[in-house]
């Protein structure tokens, strides 16, 4: 039998198109500090020239190198994208990957004072060797990661959080990316809370430890399903009342005022303070070309939308809409600002018709 929707949960979340419209429109201009672990996504592309005699491997002809910004870096990319007047708060280390990240920003005009570079760290790093033959697509054939080996240095946590304080003072949000690189830590949040002389939105995505940051003053979280489940000790599935349950239990331990959990080709599910559950079905194509970066673009959208004053589930939406455009391009990939803007208005016009 087909379980009926509990009291205050919608399986149809509508909202009015135009004022999503409105909402991203405002985008532009909005102060966001972002705080968190940067990760340098870097590509090694190669072509498919004959297999190893020394092992059953495949030989590539290095064609190209691209070093992108992931994780936090990913997530700050893509509120730059969006229109939002950026403020990284960050430690990377004093290396290649580093530099490539430090310099991306500072081409992009994005203030660059709150990336620390700290000797001795490593910036994590995961090197993707795409291979293919001429005039073919490349295809992912082994991945690489790099990544720091003991904890940040105490100075080093100091002055991030003084940094962090500075920034907050003028920001309308702050998102943190806890991606578990020892950056991002609920002590730092907690403690910047002071400096914010408004209320103000405080989005999180940490990956490992989303309960540990429940006394840091975060107003919103955006796990995916897979994270929620681990959380959780469960496996949610097709299991609604599951997700209901671990969704409604973390929205409490954390006093959340939403959490916007993200499912893949099953959309997004947000909890309200209140007892409200909204499902929202995936927005466009269910068959996603490249999910590399998906949660730090959605993190971007949630997060500016409640910037411009949003309510939680119209935030969502439009942050449903950045995460189904940007699945449909390949690695780590931005959504702009227009074309997040376009892709409402196609929705407004067909609804309207």
């Amino acid at each position: 039998m087909k379980r009926l929707p509990a009291r205050n949960e919608k399986h149809s979340a509508a909202v009015d198109l135009l004022a999503l419209a409105g909402f991203v429109e405002e985008f532009a201009g909005k102060k966001i500090v972002l705080f968190g672990d940067f990760v340098a996504d870097e590509f090694q592309y190669g072509e498919i020239t004959r297999v190893s005699r020394e092992a059953p491997v495949l030989i590539l002809r290095h064609r190209q190198t691209e070093v992108v910004p992931g994780g936090g870096a990913n997530a700050a990319n893509n509120l730059a994208a969006l229109g939002a007047r950026i403020s990284p708060v960050t430690a990377v280390g004093d290396d290649a990957a580093g530099d490539a990240l430090a310099s991306y920003f500072r081409r992009k005009g994005i203030d660059v004072t709150g990336i620390l570079r700290v000797k001795g760290w490593t910036t994590p790093t995961k090197t993707r060797f795409l291979a293919g033959f001429a005039h073919t697509v490349s295809q992912q054939v082994l991945r690489m990661d790099r990544e720091p080996t003991g904890t940040l240095p105490e100075s080093a946590r100091k002055k991030l959080r003084a940094v962090l304080t500075a920034k907050l003072r003028s920001a309308d949000a702050l998102a943190v990316s806890d991606y578990g690189f020892g950056v991002a830590s609920p002590e730092a949040v907690q403690e910047s809370k002071r400096a914010r002389r408004k209320p103000i939105p405080v989005t999180l995505d940490s990956r490992f430890r989303l309960h540990d940051y429940a006394r840091a003053g975060v107003t919103s979280a955006t796990p995916n399903e897979p994270e929620l489940e681990t959380l959780h000790h469960t496996t949610i599935g097709k299991n609604i009342e599951e997700l209901r349950r671990c969704g409604a239990a973390t929205l409490k331990a954390m006093k959340l005022n939403a959490l916007l959990v993200t499912r893949g080709r099953d959309g997004m599910a947000l909890f309200e303070r209140g007892g409200q559950v909204a499902h929202i079905p995936v927005h466009g194509s269910d068959e996603a070309v490249d999910v590399t970066g998906a949660g730090d673009t959605v993190l971007a959208a949630y997060t500016l939308g409640l910037a411009c004053g949003a309510s939680p589930l119209e935030a969502a939406h439009i942050a449903n809409i950045a995460g189904g455009l940007v699945v449909m391009k390949r690695g780590t990939a931005t959504v702009s600002r227009e074309e997040l803007l376009s892709a409402i208005r196609r929705d407004a016009a067909g609804a309207a018709s």
